[in-house]
This record gives C-alpha cells, structure tokens and sequence, in this order.
C-alpha cells in the first residue's frame, strides 16, 4: 500500500466516523426528552464529528493552505460550543424544559432562587420610590 492510498484510507475512515458523529448528535437531537439532555446531543459528538470531518478534508487535500484554513474552523467550534449550550442549558432551566428525575445533583437552584428574589425585590424598592 502506498503513502498516498494509506492517507486516502484514513481520509475515508475519519469522514465516516465524523458522519456517524453528526448523525448520533441528530438522533439524540430528536429522541432526548428535555433541552438538558439535548443539548450534550448537540455538543459533545458534533464537536469530535467536525474534526473527524475536517481531518479528512485536511488528509485528502494535502495541502497546508487547506489545513491553515481548517484549524480555525475546529477552534471556534471548540470555543463556542461549550457557551451554547451553557447559554441553552440555563434556558431551558430557567424555562422549566428538564426533568428533574435525570437530575443527580441541582447546582442551580439555589442561584436561581436567589436571583429571582433580588429581581423581586429591586421591583419592590422600585415601585416604592415611585409612589
């Protein structure tokens, strides 16, 4: 087997793992029952499916113009994937749209209670002093 065919094999098998990756990240898009669960579908594999694609596109090319141009990409998914779904993750609390029962430890509740309390009493001091 030649350098050449080697680099296509691994080309071929790190893009099929990357589609393999995006499709479980769509199913489990799909099937998982609340926005906590979906949003580790919408992460964790669509991250690792993105380099796996990327990396073949990278061996296929073999060009360091082409791998120049992919190293960005893979960074800023890496840097804002997580704020997503923290952003998604605090939503879909806030909202109600999780299942307490899947729920091992709530490190949030008691942030969130007391963020709600200072808001209700900034409005409380706030129609005070207009009347």
């Amino acid at each position: 087997m030649t350098f050449d065919e080697t680099l296509n094999l691994l080309a071929s098998i790190s893009l099929l793992l990357g589609a393999f990756l995006s499709v479980a990240a769509g199913i489990g898009l799909v099937r998982f029952p609340d926005a906590l669960s979906r949003m580790h579908a919408a992460t964790k594999p669509q991250i690792l499916g993105l380099i796996f694609v990327v990396l073949a596109i990278a061996l296929e090319s073999r060009e360091w113009a082409t791998l120049l141009l992919v190293i960005p990409i893979v960074l800023f998914q890496m840097l804002t994937a997580p704020i997503s779904a923290h952003m998604v993750g605090r939503a879909g609390y806030r909202t109600g749209n999780f299942s307490k029962e899947t729920l091992v430890v709530d490190e949030l509740e008691d942030a969130v209670n007391r963020a709600s309390t200072d808001a209700a009493d900034s409005r409380r001091g706030t129609d005070d002093a207009r009347a």
